[in-house]
């Protein structure tokens, strides 16, 4: 028994912010932010939260699907960005939309979030506790960003991604891994809230995204597709069995380099960072609505899904879509 995604969705804020405007924000240029990363543009949120931008996305899947929320049993958000502590963003989600019947919660793995999330309801239905799950990834990452930062604030963008999925005998998700290195956690961290009480004395806080690139590209170009070559390994598959990579959308530079150690031809590799940036655990699901939608998809198709980021975490899937 496996879990096959069966519909998609997306959401974007409606602030789109071009090169041109980070210009005026740090020492950077267009010419620089696309030759290093591929990105041309993002969306930031004026106002839209990630509970907000799940629940639209999670409208749109099961609409794609043909399902109403009330059929839904399990609803999972993954997000580093949540708005608030509690409730959590899936239990918001669950009101917005009206999945009354659903257990809801929250996970966080950063950038490798949703496929952790995905791997999580696949758990929950090979063991007979549910049948189906509607499964998101929703960032607002520009209230985490320093805007002087020119390291890090060219890079990320808002947004969300979900996807539907029910219980199948066959195809569907063939076989995941997951992986962390938490002795590795300071390349990529960002605070949440200082503590504050009567008996704490004043600590050093973080409140913005840190970020070491050098790290985090090697750690992408070498764990990627040691996690893809694994995960085909556990499917019987190889790397010329695959029709698509859909990859996290971090760097056009990582995505190249993995296309070069894996032996797959660079169009293998679908991208929509240079409209979106990097949106974390929103990525995966957002680029599968896209090309979803764009008729890129055929039932049977091979894919494989991939994400590393903040923990630092890593994963990938083989799946028959």
């Amino acid at each position: 028994m496996s879990i096959r995604i069966m519909g998609t969705g997306s959401a974007l804020p409606g602030r789109r912010v071009e090169n041109r405007e980070i210009v005026e924000l740090v020492d950077t240029s267009d010419e620089w932010i696309r030759e290093r990363t591929g990105i041309g543009s993002r969306h930031v949120s004026t106002g839209e939260t990630v509970a907000a931008l799940a629940a639209d996305a999670c409208g749109q899947a099961l609409a794609d699907a043909g399902r109403q929320a009330e059929e839904v049993e399990l609803l999972l958000v993954a997000t580093c960005s949540p708005e608030d502590v509690a409730p959590c963003m899936a239990c918001q989600v669950q009101s917005r939309i009206g999945a009354g019947n659903a257990v809801a919660f929250d996970l966080n793995a950063a950038c490798a979030g949703f496929l952790f999330a995905l791997h999580t309801a696949w758990a929950y239905v090979e063991a007979g506790i549910y049948r189906n799950a509607l499964i998101a990834g929703s960032e607002v990452l520009s209230k985490l960003v320093d805007w002087e930062d020119r390291g890090t604030c060219i890079l990320f963008g808002d947004g969300a991604g979900a996807v539907y999925v029910e219980k199948c005998e066959t195809g569907g998700i063939l076989s995941f891994v997951q992986h962390a290195d938490g002795s590795r956690g300071a390349v990529l961290a960002g605070g949440s809230r200082p503590l504050e009480n009567p008996w704490a004395g004043q600590r050093d806080f973080q409140k913005f995204l840190r970020m070491d690139g050098r790290e985090v590209f090697a750690f992408a170009l070498r764990q990627v597709p040691l996690n893809v070559e694994e995960a085909l390994g556990k499917a019987h598959l190889t790397v010329g069995d695959v029709e698509l990579f859909v990859l996290h959308q971090a760097n056009r530079r990582i995505i190249e380099g993995i296309s070069k150690r894996l032996g797959a031809d660079i169009s293998l590799f679908p991208m929509n960072l240079d409209q979106v940036g990097n949106t974390s655990s929103a990525a995966i699901p957002l680029l599968l609505d896209q090309l979803n939608r764009k008729g890129k998809l055929r039932r049977g198709m091979r894919l494989v899904l991939s994400g590393f980021g903040a923990g630092l975490t890593c994963g990938a899937c083989v799946m028959e879509w």
